[in-house]
């Protein structure tokens, strides 16, 4: 696609990157057939390609975001199903997210909107206030037939209770061998140890079962991908920050020969700090250190660990994977997943169109409801066509979102892997 950035833009880092993005774009639309919103809509402006306009437009013009352009890039799921399609290796992922940016910083959104996105902004990365606004909608849910629909929708996301913690909180978790083959970071997120702490739980002791020390860094909430994704570039900048410095302070003192992420919108984000910080003297080498020392939980077991497997159930199961689209697409990751749990003798089934959104996105399901359950109805319809036992996959989000559709019970890849090592059965499984 051809550009016509002047050379005082281009000297500007972000405008650099993103022309020589554009110019790749051969307006061909592949795209556009894998595009989960261009599917439902049908509008050229809720596809990459439209989007690419807009955000070329925009950048080349100096040109502030509109209500209208908002709303297209707003809609965008960040699913990257459209670079797993595109021939000429557009990274849209990378283009996407400095328009997001660039909205944030040039339009001045309604006030209702501005609130709630700060308010998510605010109590998502951090799970002590989180933990609170979910103790809260407890007591709110009973009453949700008076509110409005929008709230009624997000508080079906919240869950109906809090589970307990099994494990200890602390910094270092040694197996009980005594043995230490390798020593790994493990990144517990922020929403997922409030609403789901047994899948943080899961891969300790997996990880400890197979002889490797597991850290925890006890200053690390949040990866900060929500803020990257909701364009507040500076708030998710400090997170990176804080990240770098504590792993990479990790490695150097400790040493460390992984970071394992076990939810894969986390991973995707990980693994781009390198590109983040590429212009940044000073974190450029840490940050591209910490990015190449990530893993998915899966794709590190898959390449460095022989699972001691213990096939004692007598009844196989039928377990479809539903492969996130940040595992699929954001961090390439497809057959490790469904190889560790064919290796448990149970039998993987392939999700018709699972190369589509589920619709959970991040805060997707919450600022686009109506897009959301259009996609999540596709997603279970799709998932319901092969019968399976229980579903099985590696974002919590997706668990999310997943299981507000379905009675098929959905849970954590790694809290398989854990079960059929010698751990115990999911709690979500007891009844089947």
């Amino acid at each position: 696609m051809q550009t016509s950035f002047s050379d005082k833009q281009l000297e500007n880092k972000d405008n650099k990157t993103s022309e020589s993005i554009v110019r790749k774009c051969v307006h061909c639309g592949m795209c556009n057939a894998t595009c989960p919103t261009y599917g439902i809509n049908g509008d050229e402006l809720e596809g990459p390609r439209g989007r690419i306009y807009l955000i070329k437009d925009m950048l080349e013009n100096n040109k502030p975001a509109n209500k209208k352009i908002a709303q297209h890039i707003d809609s965008c799921l960040s699913c990257y199903s459209c670079m797993t399609t595109c021939p000429s290796g557009v990274n849209y992922m990378h283009l996407i997210d400095h328009g997001r940016n660039y909205v944030e910083e040039t339009y001045k959104r309604p006030f209702l909107d501005r609130t709630f996105r700060s308010i998510l902004s605010f109590v998502l990365p951090r799970p002590k206030v989180f933990l609170i606004l979910a103790l809260v909608s407890k007591i709110i849910k009973p009453f949700s037939f008076l509110l409005p629909q929008f709230f009624k929708n997000s508080l079906k996301l919240m869950p109906d209770k809090i589970p307990s913690k099994k494990l200890k909180v602390q910094k270092v978790y040694t197996p009980q061998s005594g043995k230490v083959i390798s020593r790994v970071a493990l990144l517990t997120g922020c929403v997922q140890r409030v609403i789901s702490p047994e899948i943080n739980e899961s891969t300790i002791r997996l990880l400890n079962r197979h002889d490797v020390e597991v850290v925890v860094m006890p200053d690390i909430e949040c990866c900060g991908s929500l803020n990257h994704h909701l364009g507040k570039k500076d708030l998710a900048k400090s997170s990176f920050v804080k990240n770098i410095k504590s792993w990479h302070e990790e490695y150097l003192s400790n040493g460390l020969d992984a970071i394992i992420s076990n939810t894969s919108g986390c991973g995707t984000t990980l693994k781009d700090y390198g590109h983040i910080f590429k212009h940044d003297k000073e974190f450029k080498k840490m940050a591209k250190k910490i990015s190449e020392l990530t893993k998915d939980v899966t794709e590190y077991l898959h390449e460095n660990l022989k699972l001691n497997l213990k096939n004692d159930e007598e009844k196989k199961y039928k377990i479809a994977y539903h492969s996130a689209c940040s595992m699929q697409h954001g961090q390439k990751i497809h057959s490790q997943p469904k190889e560790l749990i064919s290796n448990t003798g149970n039998e993987v089934l392939e999700i018709p169109e699972g190369h589509l959104c589920c619709g959970s996105a991040g805060t997707y399901n919450i600022l686009h409801q109506k897009m959301a359950k259009s996609l999540l109805r596709n997603k279970v319809k799709n998932i319901e066509k092969v019968s399976p036992d229980f579903i099985s996959t590696g974002n919590i989000g997706c668990i999310t979102q997943i299981s507000t559709g379905t009675r098929i019970p959905i849970i954590h890849t790694v809290e398989l892997l854990d079960w059929f090592t010698g751990g115990p059965k999911p709690n979500k499984l007891q009844n089947l």
